[in-house]
């Protein structure tokens, strides 16, 4: 049997091994549990055949998601190192974001010396960024009171509590003012690692916007950071003569080249990390999710797609943009930030999706990192949501006013959250604190955290891309043409 003949029945026999798995878990069948076993690994070798017969990078990745959930549940111990896939192609995907950025942005605005669209377009994104993400958090907020997904979790009682005497001479402290966070530690082992220790407040989310040493910012990845120094980089560039500007024009080309074809052979390794990261994410944490933690992670779900629906949907038919040629050019870069749970693994896809599905750019490269920390929508649901939740689970009965005001802290206090894998914690955690609403749900968050977490990047990922379309569509400079041009993976 050829490989042809093995993929016209791959499909009917995928179908077969999915009901066995239904009539075993609802005792229609007694299917022994070496026979279910045999069927998953049946099942992950012709999601593989089927991959490898179409070899497209789509392909690859989309196989990897259920391959990677079978080794996880049925191989845990497998699994659980195989993180250390995604955690090699998130390294190395950061080692482009800052210099993909400085060069986009600085052609973007030195490239073409007209500051006053630079300014336009910037004031566009705000106003575009400010409604959606204000949506946002009003669509969460609705859903967690719908759902009350945190009520009826029993509350720890004092005496519950672990307890443990050591001498404070073992003790180690270290706080850092710059991040707001403190590091205990006992004998050198961590008991506390990274906890937000100080409030957080408007000034210090200003000044952590502004770089005050270029090494720094891009060695901890401040998005918003490199944002505003390649701003202000351009900007002075545009205002020097061509003998000066045109020479470090060509190099910062050339570097954004290079940094294009560098993110090509990264993304080879994106089918690994994908499979990688399912694997250890079932691999560790099992498929018991039940109660109050599957009614929680129903409410995110359900919000992002109620989201999606009043907001991306209405947005595209406003700016007679095809829905459907729409996700089919974000459907790649979404579902790499999905998998990945980090909207910085998938930006380099994002930016040249929405480069060749029409949108110029000198809007994408502004746009686009721009969003990753303004425009954060499926962060800033999770984040209203989540808050709700932990009081509700506390016992806490929150009026609607107290609720309103958590927003409007959100909607500042969500700008500038990074786009790295569970970053929303912080944020999460400072707001129950500044509340008065106990700390000790988000522990139970944390169990599943990391499925949540892949549904509102994955949102993030699709508002950014959709932002640049509307203000490309705002400035009259969206080339629908191109869209018949989108790439297709070789």
């Amino acid at each position: 049997m050829n490989l042809n003949q093995i993929l016209k029945l791959a499909v009917p026999a995928l179908i077969a091994i999915i009901g066995l798995h239904f009539l075993k878990f609802f005792h229609i069948a007694d299917i022994s549990t070496s026979g279910l076993l045999t069927s998953r690994i049946l099942a992950t070798c012709l999601i593989a055949a089927v991959a490898w017969r179409y070899h497209t990078l789509s392909g690859w990745i989309l196989a990897a998601l259920p391959i990677g959930a079978i080794i996880g549940f049925d191989f845990p111990s497998i699994a659980a190192n195989l993180d250390i896939f995604s955690k090699i192609f998130i390294q190395l995907i950061k080692t482009v974001i800052a210099p993909l950025l400085f060069g986009t942005l600085v052609i973007g605005i030195a490239g073409h010396s007209n500051m006053k669209q630079v300014g336009r377009m910037g004031l566009k994104a705000l106003i575009y960024f400010e409604l959606a993400t204000t949506i946002a958090l009003f669509v969460g907020l609705v859903a967690i009171n719908i759902t009350g997904a945190g009520r009826g979790i029993h509350v720890p009682e004092k005496n519950e509590v672990a307890k443990m005497n050591v001498p404070i001479s073992d003790l180690n402290a270290v706080v850092d003012s710059n991040k707001g966070t403190y590091k205990l530690t006992l004998n050198e082992k961590d008991l506390i690692a990274e906890t937000p220790a100080i409030k957080q407040d408007w000034k210090k989310i200003i000044l952590h916007t502004f770089p005050e040493n270029v090494a720094k910012m891009i060695y901890e990845g401040a998005v918003l950071q490199v944002v505003i120094f390649s701003l202000l980089f351009g900007f002075g560039l545009s205002q020097v003569s061509d003998k000066h500007r045109k020479p470090m024009l060509g190099w910062i080309e050339s570097l954004t080249e290079v940094m294009f074809k560098f993110t090509g052979f990264i993304m080879y390794l994106a089918p690994f990390a994908v499979g990688g990261s399912i694997a250890f994410t079932i691999g560790t944490m099992g498929l018991g999710v039940v109660g109050n933690l599957l009614a929680l992670l129903g409410t995110l779900y359900g919000a992002l797609i109620v989201f999606m629906l009043l907001v991306f949907i209405p947005v595209l038919w406003i700016c007679r943009v095809s829905v459907k040629r729409f996700f089919q050019a974000v459907y790649e870069p979404a579902s790499l930030a999905f998998a990945t749970a980090s909207s910085e693994a998938a930006l380099p896809k994002a930016m040249a999706a929405m480069e060749a599905f029409g949108v110029p750019r000198k809007i994408v490269s502004f746009v686009i990192p721009t969003g990753y920390s303004f425009n954060l929508d499926g962060s800033t649901l999770y984040l209203a949501l989540a808050s709700v939740f932990c009081a509700q689970a506390a016992g806490m009965e929150l009026s609607w006013g107290t609720q309103v005001l958590i927003c409007l802290t959100l909607m500042l206090t969500s700008k500038g959250v990074a786009g790295i894998p569970r970053a929303s914690l912080v944020i999460l955690a400072a707001t129950v604190a500044q509340f008065g609403i106990p700390e000790w749900p988000i522990a139970i968050i944390l169990g599943i955290d990391a499925l949540m977490d892949m549904g509102r990047t994955g949102v993030n990922l699709i508002g950014n891309c959709l932002a640049s379309v509307v203000v490309a569509k705002w400035e009259g400079e969206l080339n629908m043409d191109d869209q018949n041009n989108l790439p297709q993976n070789q």
